[in-house]
Formats: structure tokens, sequence, C-alpha cells
């Protein structure tokens, strides 16, 4: 007699769902941490001022800092770059070249003025740097238990 368990042929699809998820958080993480790591050590430690479309250069080391990432579970992906600037936009401006206000004292004085910044970017050459190995780390990133 033959004992045919159809059930038994078919994948468990809440399983499969779950693994599947916990690969894709798993590696979008290893990808964040990546990125931002390569990030970091582009920002260099260096007197002065850094060239245009060359990564800004670090003075004191809270743009270095400060980038980090996190998975975002709203829209299933990985977010990385500068937090904890509320009141700057230098992150961005250095990124993408813009205008930005810089504030000085001189003797008790305070003065402000619109600088011009060229590009500096740092985040985008992160990404396009740890791209190569995506594929490789969702290789066998889904397992059974």
């Amino acid at each position: 007699m033959i004992d045919l368990r159809i059930k038994q042929m078919f994948f468990d699809r809440p399983k499969v769902k779950r693994a599947v998820d916990a690969a894709r958080r798993r590696v979008l993480s290893k990808a964040g941490a990546f990125i931002r790591q390569t990030a970091r050590t582009s920002i260099r430690k260096r007197k002065g001022t850094s060239k245009p479309g060359q990564p800004p250069h670090s003075h004191v080391g809270l743009l270095r800092r400060f980038i980090l990432f996190g998975y975002d579970k709203q829209s299933d992906s990985v977010v990385i770059g500068p937090v904890g600037f509320k009141a700057s936009a230098a992150p961005r401006v250095l990124e993408r070249g813009g205008t930005a206000t810089v504030t000085r004292r001189r003797r008790g004085r305070r003065s402000e003025r619109r600088v011009r910044i060229a590009a500096r970017p740092y985040m985008q050459p992160a990404l396009e740097k740890e791209r190569p190995k995506f594929p490789e780390l969702w290789r066998n990133s889904v397992r059974g238990t």
C-alpha cells in the first residue's frame, strides 16, 4: 500500500516567509555595516580643507563618529548616514554641495556669512565601493531550521 501525504510535499509557507524575512534583515544589516565602515574610513583626519570631489577631512571627528545605520521596518530597507545634526545642514551640503551659513566669533562678536561649498561626497562613493559585495551576502542567506 502506498501512503501519499500531499501536504508534506509542499513548502511550509509561514516558515519559509520567516526564514526569508530573517535573511533579509541579516543581509541588509551587514550591508549597512559595510557601507558605514567604508564611509567612516574615507573621512580622514587632516588639517585644512579637502579638495572638491574628495571626501571631507575630519578635524574634530563628529561626522565620522555619527555615521550610523539602522534597519527600517516600514520600508524594509536599511538607512545609513550621519545623525545628530538637527540644526546643521553640513552633512547634506558636504555630500551634495550647496550653500551654508558659517558662523564665526571674534572678540565676543558673532558674524554670519553664506558660503558656497563644492560637493565632497562620502556616502555615495561608499555605497558604490561596497555594491559588488551584495550578491555574495545574499548567497545561501536563507536558512531553514
